[in-house]
């Protein structure tokens, strides 16, 4: 048997997700020698504080200055799992520059920087590899990048959020309003202390540039992508969606049209019987349609210790592999088109419209006369039993184009019969 290729990795952070990494490296290590034909060893782990009690990982290994790992000849693979951008995005680039193959989950810098990344890892003929940037354990950018090659693909879709993809389960299982559900999100670890990222939306922004620029292999950056969180839904909103067949979810979506890349992240009603309807509680989807392969969807955990530490120990053995093999940077994500992002005021939508009004003759005429003359199509209308002079009006649109729809919208609030527009949602 051929003598074991010896593979140094230089682990950048400790936290939840490094230390995934590093249990799963030692529990799979006679695994990894197999599958790769090298002998894999984490040498040495950037921390903030050597002080800090760390079970199971050697002090020898530990080290607080970036340092001693870029300028260790002996170190090939680089693993940053620190987010943030600052002092990742440097950290990365002196580490490509120097030789070194780079594995990270940082999902922030990506979508902000992942053009410069792309082009340094390719300058350098080394791996640069993100597979946990996405979906935690969920394989999707692999997928995007070498499974459906043979693709032209034109949209992708999901929830990739798992912090919100919870409330909304429980908003829509058991009758929550959202701050409830937000509240038992985050007694569970699901939510995070200050939870903006998820609810407002961010989190999901950011993979959605990710998938969109690997999908169409153009950059889109997070500044790209429109953003509305879940704060403003109620648990009515779901209920009358229920009403009309259909669930409540945060989607993010990427299409590639004729006029541009449409990239957005929005609380969206989708029919019940759709793949995505049925994903429940704290994991992810992902939805790609290609001219090929038609529609495919990857499922599963999207968070946590070791779901993301799979991905990100799937990208380790890959960097390996090409190492062993000698081909490192063999696939580019080297945006090869120059396709636009459409503005946001041109994208075509379906909507969900509730508003309260005033229950006298007329009202629902001058409500849908302004609609049609802001050319937007009625599919559907609902109005429910007036209470204390007041009725609710839930109007389903045809597909209109944004500018017109926020046009009629400006019309409504001006109107006194219309006391108040309640909710404004997606229809997919």
């Amino acid at each position: 048997m051929p003598e074991l290729k010896n593979i140094n990795i230089g682990l950048m952070g400790l936290g939840t997700v490094g230390g995934g990494v590093y249990k799963l490296i030692e529990r799979r290590q006679e695994e990894i020698e197999k599958k790769t034909g090298t002998h894999i060893q984490i040498s040495k782990v950037l921390v903030r504080n050597l002080d800090k009690e760390r079970p199971g990982v050697p002090a020898s290994v530990l080290t607080d200055r970036w340092e001693d790992i870029l300028e260790d000849d002996d170190i090939d693979i680089v693993v940053e799992v620190t987010g943030g951008i600052e002092p990742a995005r440097t950290r990365i680039i002196q580490a490509l520059n120097a030789g070194k193959n780079v594995v990270t989950a940082n999902k922030d810098l990506i979508a902000e920087y992942g053009a410069e990344l792309f082009e340094t890892a390719d300058n350098n003929g080394k791996d640069f590899l993100f597979e946990a940037a996405v979906a935690g354990g969920i394989p999707i950018i692999r997928p995007l990048k070498e499974c459906l090659a043979g693709n032209e693909i034109t949209e992708v879709m999901g929830i990739v959020n798992g912090t919100t993809n919870y409330i909304l389960t429980r908003m829509s299982e058991d009758g929550m309003d959202f701050d409830e559900a937000l509240a038992i999100a985050a007694e569970l670890g699901y939510a995070e202390a200050d939870p903006t990222a998820d609810i407002e939306g961010y989190d999901a922004g950011r993979k959605v540039a990710i998938m969109a620029s690997l999908a169409f292999h153009s950059h889109v950056t997070f500044a790209d992508v429109d953003i509305e969180g879940i704060t403003k839904l109620t648990a009515k909103d779901i209920k009358f969606a229920e009403n009309f067949g259909k669930v409540i979810k945060l989607l993010g979506i990427a299409k590639n049209t004729d006029e541009g890349i449409e990239a957005s992240v929005h609380p969206v009603l989708i029919d019940r019987n759709h793949p995505l309807a049925s994903v429940r509680d704290a994991f992810n989807a992902v939805f790609v349609h290609g001219d090929a392969v038609d529609d495919a969807m990857f499922y599963g955990r999207g968070a946590g210790e070791f779901p993301t530490a799979s991905a990100v120990t799937g990208d380790i053995i890959e960097a390996a592999r090409n190492i062993a093999s000698g081909c490192t940077g063999r696939i580019s994500c080297a945006a090869y088109r120059d396709i636009p992002v459409k503005p946001a005021d041109e994208v075509k939508d379906k909507y969900f419209l509730r508003i309260k009004a005033a229950d006298r003759p007329g009202v629902m005429a001058g409500v849908t006369g302004v609609l049609g003359n802001n050319q937007i199509s009625i599919t559907q209308v609902v109005q429910t039993a007036a209470v204390d002079g007041e009725a609710e009006m839930v109007i389903m649109t045809d597909e209109v184009r944004r500018k017109h729809f926020n046009d009629a919208l400006i019309i409504l609030n001006e109107m006194s019969s219309v006391r108040k527009i309640c909710s404004v949602i997606r229809v997919y």
